[in-house]
């Protein structure tokens, strides 16, 4: 059992003092890491029950560590009962599991009595999800979004999308190619970056303009910073 901050109390019943205290301390922290989540969250299915498993998870954590405290038994006993529980929660997102452990590590180093390590942990851990929210680690930026259409399946319209490309977009690379209508057309997808002074507004706008013959043109975006 890790060395841990003992409670010095006068009270009749210390050990129940300790108990709420331990809970307390936990669902303190495990709520200052729901917030972070909540905070730095950038995907898009959000849940509030998995906000909320956070905190709860990290009470029954410290609650548990306390039933056990130094008993070999009771700790075989409680890996006996897990072993009979089937979590299929599925984590879709890395952050999304390292928050739970981030709460569940909380409430076991309440359970144990070490609450300084609890707090120094915690707070570690808050800041440096707060840090890498803000800066641009990890981030990519190599396409914008992409780009599709179809024109007449001639030299003519090749070269001018071309031009156009090279005009609007700092790099741009073709990810498909197709025929339509048995080659009278071709359908194109290009992955694009565009340049600074350029808008998607001026890109979509100039392919009918010098391409009469284009049709179906549509440029989805993406955020860069929001994982699909």
């Amino acid at each position: 059992m890790l060395d841990f901050l003992t409670l010095q109390t006068t009270s009749p019943d210390p050990a129940m003092l300790t108990a709420v205290y331990t809970v307390l301390v936990s669902f303190l922290l495990s709520t200052l890491v729901g917030v972070t989540y909540i905070k730095t969250f950038r995907g898009l299915s959000y849940s509030r029950n998995y906000v909320q498993g956070l905190i709860l998870g990290s009470i029954v954590a410290a609650t548990v560590m306390q039933a056990i405290g130094d008993s070999l038994a009771r700790g075989l006993g409680m890996i006996g009962a897990l072993a009979i529980i089937r979590f299929r929660t599925n984590f879709k997102d890395p952050k999304d599991i390292l928050f739970m452990f981030s709460a569940l590590a909380a409430g076991i180093a309440c359970g144990v009595g070490a609450y300084i390590i609890a707090v120094v942990g915690t707070t570690g851990f808050v800041f440096t999800a707060f840090v890498l929210h803000f800066t641009p680690l990890g981030q990519t930026s190599h396409f914008d979004g992409m780009l599709r259409f179809n024109i007449e399946n001639n030299d003519e319209n090749r070269s001018e999308l071309e031009r156009i490309l090279k005009t609007h977009c700092k790099k741009f690379a073709l990810i498909s190619l197709r025929d339509m209508k048995q080659g009278e057309r071709l359908d194109y997808a290009y992955h694009i970056k565009l340049k600074r002074n350029k808008s998607n507004a001026d890109l979509v706008r100039t392919l009918p303009e010098k391409i009469p013959s284009v049709k179906g043109v549509h440029l989805m975006l993406q955020e860069t910073t929001v994982e699909l």
